[in-house]
C-alpha cells in the first residue's frame, strides 16, 4: 500500500506543478492573442484546469481514505485487503490466483483485482473451503476458495 500512496503522492504533485506553473503560463500566452470568446488555445487551456482541478480533488481524497487503513482491523483468517486468494474454477477445472488490491493497483492480465471489483467483493470475508459465487458482465460462474494468504502472512 506504500507504493500506492506514493504513486498518488507523486500525481498529485505532478498536477500541482501544472496547476501552479505550466497551466498560467498557457493562460497567459492565449490571452495576449487576443478575444477570448474564440480563442481555442485560451479555451483548452481552461478546460484542462478544471479537469485538473477535478483530479487533485479525487486524489487528495484517495490519499486521505488510504490514511485511514488500519492493517490491526484486517482479518487474519478471511478474505481481505492484501490477500492472495487461489480459486478452483468449476467450469475451467482449474486453479485460478488473485491478489486483492486497491483500485489504483488493480491490473487484471497480472491477477491483481480490486477490492471494489465485482470478484473483489465476491471474495471479502470468504474463507478456505467456501463456495464463492461471482456475477460479472461475463455471466455468473461458481468458484470455491481453495488457499489463502492474507496481508498479514504476505508482509509479515
Amino acid at each position: 500500500m506504500i507504493d500506492v500512496r506514493k504513486k498518488l503522492q507523486d500525481d498529485l504533485e505532478s498536477i500541482e506543478r501544472e496547476l501552479r506553473v505550466e497551466l498560467p503560463k498557457e493562460i497567459l500566452r492565449a490571452r495576449e492573442h487576443g478575444d477570448l470568446s474564440e480563442n481555442a488555445e485560451y479555451k483548452a487551456a481552461k478546460e484542462r484546469q478544471r479537469f485538473l482541478e477535478g483530479r487533485k480533488a479525487q486524489l487528495q481524497q484517495r490519499l486521505a481514505a488510504l490514511s485511514l487503513v488500519n492493517l490491526d482491523k484486517i482479518p487474519t483468517d478471511r478474505v481481505a485487503y492484501g490477500s492472495r486468494v487461489v480459486l478452483y474454477d468449476f467450469d475451467l477445472e482449474r486453479e485460478i490466483e488473485y491478489r486483492l488490491v486497491t483500485p489504483e493497483e488493480s491490473n487484471v492480465t497480472a491477477g491483481l483485482i480490486s477490492v471494489t471489483s465485482p470478484i473483489g467483493r465476491s471474495l471479502m470475508g470468504k474463507m478456505v473451503g467456501d463456495g464463492v459465487e461471482i456475477v460479472t458482465p461475463s455471466g455468473r460462474k461458481e468458484y470455491e476458495v481453495r488457499g489463502l494468504t492474507t496481508i498479514h502472512e504476505l508482509e509479515g
